[in-house]
């Protein structure tokens, strides 16, 4: 099941598949996994490492944030999803107790830039974003709001964000 919804992220970040054959895709591994009992604790995601993942707080959508918690589950990491309309502190403490080396925050509205921007402002405060990558990503981002927001990297679908998770922690 991981091989195939790679493969479909492979292929809609290629533009070869749409929207909404990734989201079904995604939608069915989450339904099989969940009948077979699959918690996603293989060894392989303990290796790769903890992905931690919220829509900022004021945002309530969440079809990108799943399609990216999906795909990275899928790709062998253990994936936090604090789901959306996630307060800062929220963020901070999740932080602080799961201790992910990847935390990915998502946005849908231009209004939302700035709780992002406070998100990542109250994670550095706290020094918890020494030796973890922070990604950005949803619909309206861009490179001039990874600036502004603070993020290390903006990545424009879910596949980029397993590629550049995966190059940070140094595997192939």
């Amino acid at each position: 099941m991981q091989t195939g919804l790679t493969n479909v992220g492979a292929l809609f970040s290629k533009q070869e598949y749409f929207l909404s054959e990734l989201m079904l895709s995604a939608d069915l591994f989450k339904q099989a996994s969940e009948l077979l009992g699959s918690d996603n604790t293989a060894d392989e995601q303990e290796k790769l490492g903890t992905f931690l993942i919220g829509t900022v707080e004021t945002d309530i959508h969440d079809i990108g944030k799943n399609i990216v918690a999906s795909i990275m589950q899928t790709n062998g990491f253990k994936v936090i999803d604090l789901g959306e309309d996630v307060p800062v502190a929220k963020f901070v403490e999740a932080v602080k107790e799961h201790q992910p080396q990847i935390i990915g925050l998502s946005c849908l509205l231009t209004t939302c830039f700035e709780y992002m921007k406070k998100t990542i402002d109250a994670i550095k405060a706290e020094g918890l974003d020494k030796g973890r990558l922070i990604l950005i990503g949803g619909g309206p981002t861009d490179e001039n709001t990874l600036k502004y927001v603070g993020g290390d990297i903006r990545c424009p679908d879910a596949q980029n964000a397993v590629e550049v998770s995966k190059k940070f922690l140094g595997v192939k």
